[in-house]
């Protein structure tokens, strides 16, 4: 592990955790951005679930005239095929995997650790978790696309070949066209994996049916 890992919003619940979940925020967010969904998702009290939410370092966005935010990577166009600078990516695929072993450090064991993220965390969290050497019990993937879904067949872990995915999109989605989610999540069945999909009619944002959802998705594959 690198002796700067990333500074993080933590939610413990009332009883000793039994599950672990490293959430990842959109571009120009931080850690708190999702610490409120979660009373929102209505995990039952029988499955006492820690948070742990990340703030993306922060880094000049080219998108965005070169402003400095909180940013996983930097995106250098805004073009149907959204270029990201890829080796940004792969460093936070780091952090995020450094975060994993922490978790793993307090007693949690690869499969009852979950990752999630919005946007841009989402791409994060698609990419390092279905490489993860080790079982992972799930990926949340909410409003986001894949890209680095050329190299995924190449470069996928044997160990999640079978880990459950939840993706959900915005329909009217102005920030990730929809079809960027529906091409992500279409790579993934045609490798084979399980994917549980969603699409409201709302645009680059959560709602709360999704992540009533969601929570009725976590706490299947994290009661198991």
């Amino acid at each position: 592990m690198t002796d700067d890992m990333l500074e993080t919003v933590e939610i413990d619940p009332e009883n000793p955790a039994e599950a672990s979940v490293i959430w990842l925020h959109g571009l120009g967010a931080d850690g708190h951005d999702f610490e409120p969904v979660v009373p929102m998702l209505q995990l039952p009290p029988a499955l006492p679930v820690r948070f742990v939410f990340p703030h993306a370092p922060v880094r000049s966005v080219t998108i965005n005239m070169g402003m400095r935010m909180r940013a996983w990577y930097d995106i250098v166009d805004m073009s149907v095929e959204r270029r990201v600078d890829v080796e940004n990516l792969l460093e936070s695929a780091d952090r995020l995997r450094e975060l994993i072993e922490a978790e793993k450090g307090r007693g949690f064991s690869s499969d009852r650790i979950l990752v999630a993220g919005f946007s841009q965390g989402g791409a994060v969290v698609l990419h390092a978790g279905l490489r993860y050497p080790e079982t992972l019990a799930g990926i949340v993937a909410l409003s986001t696309y894949m890209p680095t879904a050329d190299t995924l067949e190449a470069e996928a872990a044997d160990a999640n070949l079978k880990i459950p995915v939840f993706m959900a999109h915005g329909a009217m989605d102005r920030t990730v066209p929809a079809s960027a989610g529906r091409s992500a999540r279409q790579a993934l069945q045609r490798l084979g994996y399980r994917v549980q999909w969603h699409e409201y009619p709302m645009m680059h944002e959560v709602c709360v049916e999704e992540i009533r959802e969601l929570g009725r998705w976590m706490a299947e594959v994290l009661g198991n």
